[in-house]
């Protein structure tokens, strides 16, 4: 395998530009590979950008893959009542093991993509940390990529801004490039998420139907359009007027009834998660954990424990808010990932909280 060979996930956008043109520099022999992961996809952007830097380039049409094994899991998580992470299963599931595969397959050694954070090797294992640029910070959607694909992964972008980069491909003869928009965050979702669930499943509304929003007690204060079209912690789009805003605190699949309630409502001192994974003993150990439980959210100081069911309690010590079963969790030590879980279902949460007070 050609240690001077390295893959690059190329989309055709600034980043992934970027990214080819630094390794160029750096003396790597490019080979881009472009998926194909959406029935709307086009590679023309891509084919564009490998034609000017005479690169070898693969197109990969993965269309059927990416809607079983990422879209369907879109699609079942909020028909369960949950908030899927698309994102941080994209990566270690789908793209990221894509890349390997067809790293392999065009006798690359090391593979690079464009994610804005960077990589460093602690007592012999492989960390994701966080990016330079705290705006474009994307560590926590890597917290399940394993050690054999970070062992071979490059992130030229880590240590920039995104100014930085927009002014390097300025400075390299790409000004159109340079000044181009943001890319979705969901690439799949290119509108509102209730409007994708209606066009993937035709039927929703009759197989879910209208349900009841309720309170705090269990009453119920008002109709809603069904549970799928709800996330923990949305104030707008509800419809409904109670004299204060309210927010969603709770959805229950089985009953199809949404729980709302006030801001100071969401607030909790407690999560409890599904089996971590990565460096385990360190979530459980490390003095100075934090956890961020969305995408750009603060991190947030905290004690962990791993509960007889093998699921993992977090104790807060600065109050969180809208605990969102089907997130990410991720935990970190200074700004280094040590790894994740995906937030479980809440219930039972006080009477963990109270077993475990010492935590």
């Amino acid at each position: 395998m050609n240690t001077d060979r390295i893959l690059v996930g190329i989309s055709g956008g600034i980043d992934s530009t970027a990214t080819c043109l630094m390794l160029q520099q750096q003396g790597f022999e490019v080979v881009g590979m472009t998926m194909l992961t959406t029935p709307q996809a086009d590679a023309r952007d891509a084919i564009d950008v490998a034609c000017k830097l005479s690169i070898e380039h693969h197109v990969v049409d993965v269309r059927q893959e990416f809607h079983d094994t990422i879209i369907d899991y879109f699609i079942r998580e909020y028909l369960q009542g949950r908030t899927p992470n698309p994102c941080a299963r994209c990566n270690p599931l789908f793209k990221e093991r894509l890349l390997c595969e067809w790293a392999d397959h065009t006798h690359c050694q090391r593979m690079a993509t464009g994610h804005y954070c960077r990589l460093q090797r602690i007592d012999g294992q492989w960390h994701v940390r966080q990016g330079v640029d705290a705006t474009k910070d994307q560590s926590y959607f890597l917290w399940q990529l394993p050690q054999h694909m970070l062992s071979r992964l490059l992130f030229p972008l880590g240590e920039l801004t995104k100014q930085q980069v927009r002014q390097y491909l300025e400075e390299k003869g790409f000004e159109a490039k340079a000044h181009e928009g943001e890319s979705m965050e969901v690439c799949f979702i290119p509108t509102d998420y209730r409007d994708f669930l209606r066009r993937e499943c035709p039927d929703i509304d009759q197989r879910i139907g209208p349900g009841r929003f309720v309170n705090k007690q269990g009453v119920a204060i008002g109709t809603h359009e069904g549970f799928p079209f709800y996330t923990v912690g949305q104030r707008k789009g509800l419809h409904i007027a109670l004299g204060e805003p309210a927010y969603v605190l709770r959805i229950n699949a089985e009953k199809n009834t949404v729980m709302l309630g006030t801001a100071a409502d969401l607030e909790a001192s407690f999560m409890v998660c599904q089996p971590p994974q990565g460096h385990t003993e360190l979530i459980l150990h490390h003095p100075r954990l934090t956890v961020r439980i969305r995408y750009r959210s603060q991190a947030l100081p905290c004690h962990t424990r791993l509960l007889p069911d093998g699921r993992l309690l977090v104790r807060f010590l600065t109050p969180a808010s809208a605990i969102t079963p089907g997130q990410s969790a991720v935990f970190y030590a200074d700004d280094c990932v040590l790894g994740g879980a995906y937030i479980d279902s809440q219930r039972g949460i006080l009477k963990l909280a109270s077993e475990n007070n010492d935590l």
